[in-house]
């Protein structure tokens, strides 16, 4: 476990473990390498931005490091160094989030995308659009939704979800006077999000939309999708 503060006061020393570690004038691979911090060497962590440190050798230098040379270092106690409870701060503290995911819109295949935003911990408001294309026709759905995460503090994250938009279905050309549907839709559904990596999750979606097609006819369709998702 590592707990790395942006006060240079709260500060940790690690060991290379490593022939080398690189140290970079600011934080980014374009940026030259202008020392270098031999096996055996202590360095002091001092503060972080995204995937890069910055660092202290013993003779004073500062300088940024990658996360995954960082990786490869003993703590003073002589533990390997860990920067997983680090990175899952980063999940929890999410705000924007783009994906995608692919399935079925009941028997046809679709693929979604979609954009969310944070507004607390526990709901989302997302923003999503469906491309599905049958045999016979394509349909697109452009959906607004709300998305309540009870367990949003966990790497495994159940929610529900609820909202509404547009659904248009347009035949194809050899259906003669086969009518263009386009109505407002609502949905309901239900899902799971998993935190992988650094700034990558995985989540299943299943969702019930509700089409009211005329003042007699309500079409009812099931949609199951899996997806990835990058967050900021």
């Amino acid at each position: 476990m590592i707990a790395v503060a942006n006060a240079e006061e709260n500060t940790m020393r690690v060991q290379v473990v490593d022939p080398y570690v690189e140290l970079r004038t600011e934080p980014g691979r374009g940026f030259p390498v202008f020392y270098v911090a031999e096996r055996g060497e202590m360095i002091e962590i001092l503060k972080r931005k995204t995937d890069w440190f910055k660092v202290r050798t013993a003779s004073g230098k500062q300088g940024w490091v990658n996360r995954m040379q960082l990786e490869n270092t003993l703590t003073e106690a002589g533990a390997r160094t860990t920067f997983r409870d680090v990175m899952l701060a980063d999940y929890l503290s999410r705000r924007l989030e783009v994906g995608f995911g692919w399935g079925r819109f009941e028997k046809d295949p679709v693929l979604t995308m979609r954009i969310g935003y944070a507004l607390t911990p526990n709901l989302n408001v997302e923003l999503s659009s469906s491309q599905v294309t049958a045999a016979y026709s394509s349909s697109s759905l452009m959906q607004l939704n709300l998305m309540a995460l009870p367990f949003a503090d966990q790497r495994v994250s159940p929610y529900f979800t609820l909202g509404a938009g547009r659904y248009k279905n347009t035949p194809k050309v050899t259906l003669v006077n086969a009518p263009e549907i386009s109505v407002t839709a609502a949905n309901a559904g239900l899902g799971v999000r998993i935190y992988l990596t650094r700034n990558f999750l995985v989540r299943g979606d299943f969702r019930e939309y509700m089409a009211p097609i005329n003042d007699n006819r309500v079409d009812t369709f099931r949609e199951w999708t899996v997806g990835l998702g990058v967050f900021f």
